[in-house]
């Protein structure tokens, strides 16, 4: 049975469409069962419309506060029974009633621990950084501060400014987005403390502690 996967949007939806094409192979393992966002005007929510998958917005300036506005996206949720919610560009900060209720991964465009926040691209050209990259983690009570799942590095060019690093971070971003969530969805996954490692732990005391990246491809 595929796992089955919200994917939470606020813009273009383009991480979304990746999951969505990886999700036609039979053999992927998860089946992105609706889309939800923020704004009724996120393109992805047309672009799911039209790939047949079931959508709902939350607008959160239609609820007087953010606690209200969290408590009508855990019931929109949960009306599609999620093993994964992936929060593929999703702009808010989601409260401990979305998170005790499902488990949330996102992405972040840095090599977190290092600039989390809503302008990492920026902090990171701005602190001269020569490698930037891509986190996928899960989403805790803090911002960007939950546990790391996988990474991958982007090297930074001479004359990259914002626009330019960030559209090669979001080409890694979708490669490893479509790899994880297959990967948890057929293998899935342990935390132990900040150490993730997807598939069933190893036997044996001499098993690795947490989880080792495989090269990027």
């Amino acid at each position: 049975m595929s796992a089955r996967v919200v994917v939470l949007i606020s813009g273009t939806g383009s991480n979304m469409a990746a999951l969505l094409d990886a999700a036609a192979d039979p053999d992927y393992g998860a089946e992105v069962v609706a889309v939800g966002a923020d704004r009724a005007s996120a393109a992805g929510i047309d672009l799911a419309k039209q790939a047949g998958v079931p959508t709902f917005v939350t607008p959160f300036r239609a609820y007087p506060d953010r606690d209200q506005w969290n408590s009508a996206l855990v019931e929109e949720i949960a009306r599609f029974e999620p093993d994964i919610v992936v929060s593929a560009g999703f702009m808010r900060i989601l409260s401990p009633a979305v998170l005790s209720r499902f488990t949330v991964i996102n992405l972040h465009p840095a090599l977190l621990p290092s600039f989390p926040g809503a302008h990492a691209v920026r902090d990171a050209l701005a602190h001269g950084v020569k490698v930037a990259g891509a986190t996928i983690h899960f989403v805790d009570e803090g911002v960007d501060t939950g546990p790391i799942i996988d990474q991958a590095a982007v090297r930074v060019k001479p004359d990259d400014d914002e626009r330019s690093l960030h559209e090669r971070i979001k080409r890694v971003e979708r490669t490893m987005l479509v790899d994880v969530v297959g990967r948890m969805a057929r293998d899935g996954w342990t935390v132990d403390k900040r150490h993730v490692r997807l598939g069933s732990p190893e036997p044996g005391p001499e098993q690795a502690p947490g989880y080792v990246a495989e090269e990027n491809r």
